[in-house]
């Protein structure tokens, strides 16, 4: 069996080690003699899963109790229009931070369900830093704050949390879109109203998403929202209104007991993410062919774009790569270039044979 280094932004790689003890349960889950995706999601066997999982995410992020933890479908851009309709239900205007694709189609989507306040934006300086602090200008009646943490297309993320009790608001909550950098290092889950991230970079394989948000927040749905968009319902129900994706939510389970066991929590994740972004970094910025367009303080860990000084190159970058079993380095087709996704289960040897492959490239062709 051949393994090769997978540089997907989503679906994007998941541990091996992971994939080892799915495929040793596959077809029997502790000598139950069914796998997990055959189970019921009443049984108390998948009960203990999902609870194990919720427990291990919570220990992991630290999650304080007076928050909810959901796993539901739809990916995150549901959650584009679930996050309106459970708080606009007071009334007020949502405002957003405006830093690529993503926050735009967040932003789209809430001006379709009645109306959005751009707050900041960086469309001035072209996606390539994040609004300052003091560019933030909240709306009188702010209902909430979304900001989108990584741009996984951009590779531009954010280097603060912008609270708006620093902008002399205490009372309305943060909402963050964290689909491509949760579990990536530590957060403090106290700076958020809500926060949520479809699984498949670092939490598992598509089809699941997590929401956390703080109890306070479940009585502001409006009253024309869907029954199974209602964060208040779906948290009494566990999570299990309808039947939830059970397999994804499995597989993000044992992610999770990875995280903290394999490597150790998120710290040393972080740590270890900071260093591979680093090299790789600091390999396009002391080349010749190769340059990254992101202000360095708000260059993603993540997700790193770069282009090459020649077009032309392109296509035998890739075709290269992928011989060399550097696999999904092509960058999204709305930007072009080049895009390598060092989510957590991307190991640093992987880095580190992508940098020696680019050296040698530019020199061949450079």
């Amino acid at each position: 069996m051949t393994r090769h280094y997978n540089f997907c932004a989503g679906p994007a790689a998941l541990p091996e080690a992971v994939l080892e003890r799915a495929k040793d349960e596959l077809l029997d889950y502790q000598g139950r003699g069914l796998s997990v995706m055959e189970m019921s999601h009443r049984s108390p066997e998948f009960v203990a899963i999902a609870e194990r999982a919720e427990q291990d995410l919570r220990d992991l992020l630290e999650i304080p109790a007076n928050y909810r933890v959901l796993f539901l479908q739809g990916g995150a851009t549901m959650q584009f229009a679930m996050v309106p309709y459970n708080l606009l239900g007071l009334g007020g205007t949502p405002n957003y931070l405006y830093t690529g694709i993503w926050a735009k189609k967040a932003i789209a989507e809430a001006q379709h369900l009645g109306g959005a306040h751009v707050a900041a934006s960086s469309e001035s300086n072209r996606l390539t830093a994040v609004p300052r602090p003091e560019d933030i200008e909240l709306s009188s009646d702010a209902a909430y704050l979304h900001y989108t943490a990584n741009e996984t297309i951009g590779g531009l993320a954010f280097d603060y949390v912008p609270e708006p009790r620093s902008l002399g608001d205490s009372s309305v909550p943060v909402v963050c879109d964290m689909s491509s950098s949760i579990l990536s290092a530590p957060i403090d889950v106290a700076d958020y109203g809500v926060i949520y991230a479809g699984a498949q970079k670092n939490i598992g394989p598509a089809g699941l998403t997590v929401v956390i948000v703080r109890d306070d927040l479940l009585d502001r749905g409006r009253a024309d929202m869907p029954s199974l968009f209602n964060y208040k319902t779906l948290a009494e129900a566990g999570s299990m209104v309808n039947t939830p994706p059970t397999y994804a939510w499995y597989l993000a389970g044992l992610v999770f007991q990875w995280l903290k066991h394999d490597v150790g929590g998120l710290a040393n994740m972080g740590a270890i993410n900071q260093r591979k972004a680093s090299k790789l970094y600091s390999a396009i910025d002391n080349s010749g062919l190769y340059s990254n367009p992101i202000v360095p303080g708000n260059r993603s860990r993540m997700n790193v774009p770069f282009v090459l000084a020649d077009d032309r190159l392109n296509q035998p970058f890739l075709d290269e790569a992928e011989a060399a079993g550097l696999l999904n380095l092509n960058g999204h087709r709305s930007v072009g270039g080049m895009r390598a996704s060092l989510y957590n289960a991307v190991p640093e040897a992987a880095v580190d044979t992508l940098i020696a492959f680019m050296t040698d490239f530019e020199k061949r062709r450079g």
